[in-house]
């Protein structure tokens, strides 16, 4: 595979890493104000947990939902029966990453071109999220763009492949 290629679903999955420890973050922030509110009312008084705290994490976990499968895709953690698979030819391996790879390039591009219409209806219907109000249509972009990035990773391996079979 590419090494452009290659940085560029690592620093993808990075980026996911980053954003997954916020909503940890954010989430333990919150745990912990509902531990000190619920202190603060023997004592009569209040501590309120994170305005929008919801809407964050929904719309975070929904853009790097999709961020670790490149990733993934280019280590090939992808799951894979090998107990059985192992036991083929070689030749009939090829022939199933081939068909593997070629249907995940597919999957990945369906989904990227539904998504994209999902965004754009989003956007049409001026979407928010109920407690911050912010737009939800931004959120689709990193989903977009992995599942573009994973199809691109896939394509390259099922290139890759072709063209050592080929030597």
């Amino acid at each position: 595979m590419s090494k452009a290629l290659d940085q560029i679903a690592s620093g993808w999955a990075l980026l996911a890493g980053i954003l997954t420890f916020l909503i940890i973050a954010v989430t333990t922030i919150n745990v912990a104000a509902f531990g000190l509110d619920r202190l603060a009312r023997l004592m009569g008084a209040h501590v309120s947990g994170l305005a929008g705290y919801e809407d964050f994490v929904q719309l975070a976990l929904s853009a790097i939902a999709l961020m670790f499968f490149p990733y993934c895709q280019s280590q090939k953690g992808h799951v894979a029966v090998d107990l059985f698979v192992d036991r083929l030819s070689p030749r009939v391996q090829r022939g199933l990453e081939t068909i593997t790879l070629l249907l995940t390039v597919a999957a990945a591009l369906f989904l990227a071109y539904w998504m994209t219409l999902g965004m754009i209806s989003a956007y049409e219907d001026h979407a928010l999220s109920p407690i911050l109000g912010w737009y939800n249509w931004p959120f689709y972009i990193p989903g977009i763009l992995s599942l573009i990035l994973w199809a691109g990773v896939a394509a390259e391996q099922l290139v890759g492949g072709v063209q050592r079979r080929g030597r």
